[in-house]
């Protein structure tokens, strides 16, 4: 049935008053002018459930196996990513009152609001799905949605060298890393796949260790057996509510972490991460956004001057709390490799710079020089 159809259907089956039944929707469908089977009843009754409790025309792209993200921009114009980057999709809308609707009761299920008084929103939807939405005239061309699809299942290390992200050199390289208990981050770009891999190497976490993550949204689901979550929450329509990720790095210092994990470092919490990891609270990581390994120090730089720490203070911090960045990059075809590992050096000024420790390459690691060397005693390889 096309989506002008159904609205009509829709309004016809709103002025009932009451739930509707199959005998409704076939008697509304007549009204229509339409031809009626069982057969139509039975797929209109599927597309009007889609159109109130999911995520209306967008549900079949959300369902198809290796899809991890779907963008609205606007009713014209929807794209998917499959893992091939953003494609366009056949879907359509009406008009951009269908996509405010739909945006609407998404943020609804996500127990969040979104209205002209507030027109954009994050949240997280019942089935894992992380919303973002931005109601027109502040998006254009129309109400923008971004939908982000957790994965079905959680990658192994052994499942990433399989796909040909990570060498099998490589693999060894981040099992000692963890095993060493060694303090690091993962960086890159959005959808590089930093939280894929984070997850993977918790999973490689002695199964007697405990796991305290901190997330604004959940999305890391490492396979590990004692693995405790806190995630943040937005304040509520009154402005009340809210819980902070700096709050939550602070409580899970309370909870006996063996490590503590900041499912991604983007504000004022990176001070509190920094003073978790030189307080005796070993092996802790997390991501971070940045386009190489050398932008890793300023974009650290910036995000604690949010938490007003100042220039000195935060790279002195650095270079005591974090030695390995592992960085990730998107080829354009899509494919998500691990494309370096560098550490974290202090300079004599006292800055901290990253200095490319290893080169993952064509199925191979190359040790970049002494920083390499280094590398290598550092975690005992």
């Amino acid at each position: 049935m096309a989506e002008l159809q159904l609205d009509v259907l829709q309004t016809r089956l709103a002025a009932l008053g009451r739930a509707h039944t199959p005998a409704d929707v076939a008697a509304a469908l007549r009204g229509m002018g339409l031809i009626v089977t069982d057969a139509v009843v039975h797929d209109v009754l599927g597309q009007l459930r889609r159109n109130s409790v999911g995520a209306g025309p967008l549900d079949d792209l959300l369902a198809e196996p290796g899809v991890s993200d779907v963008v609205v921009n606007g009713p014209r114009e929807v794209f998917v990513d499959r893992g091939r980057g953003l494609e366009p999709a056949e879907v359509r809308f009406v008009d951009d009152e269908q996509v405010r609707r739909l945006a609407i009761r998404l943020a609804a299920a996500a127990g969040r609001r979104l209205d002209d008084a507030s027109p954009f929103v994050d949240g997280r939807l019942p089935g894992g799905v992380r919303l973002h939405a931005v109601l027109a005239p502040v998006a254009a061309p129309g109400t923008c949605l971004s939908l982000r699809v957790p994965a079905s299942r959680s990658f192994s290390l052994d499942d990433l060298v399989a796909a040909g992200s990570v060498p099998p050199e490589g693999a060894r390289l981040l099992r000692a890393v963890v095993g060493r208990r060694v303090p690091f981050l993962v960086s890159g770009g959005t959808g590089t796949g930093k939280t894929t891999l984070l997850a993977a190497l918790l999973a490689l976490v002695p199964a007697h260790e405990r796991i305290v993550l901190v997330e604004d949204a959940r999305e890391l689901v490492p396979d590990h057996p004692h693995c405790v979550r806190l995630e943040g929450r937005p304040a509520n329509a009154e402005g009340v509510g809210a819980i902070s990720l700096t709050t939550l790095v602070r409580q899970a210092l309370r909870m006996r972490p063996d490590r503590v994990v900041l499912g991604e470092v983007r504000g004022a919490e990176l001070t509190d991460l920094l003073t978790a990891l030189n307080t005796g609270h070993e092996g802790g990581c997390g991501t971070v956004h940045a386009n190489s390994v050398l932008d890793v120090p300023a974009r650290l730089e910036a995000l604690a001057a949010l938490g007003g720490l100042g220039r000195e203070a935060c790279h002195a911090q650095v270079a005591a709390a974090l030695r390995l960045v592992v960085h990730l990059r998107r080829a354009p075809s899509g494919a998500r490799r691990v494309e370096q590992v560098g550490l974290f050096r202090r300079r004599a000024d006292g800055l901290v710079e990253i200095v490319p420790a290893a080169t993952f390459d064509a199925g191979h690691v190359r040790y970049d020089g002494a920083a390499g060397d280094e590398l290598r005693r550092l975690v005992a390889l």
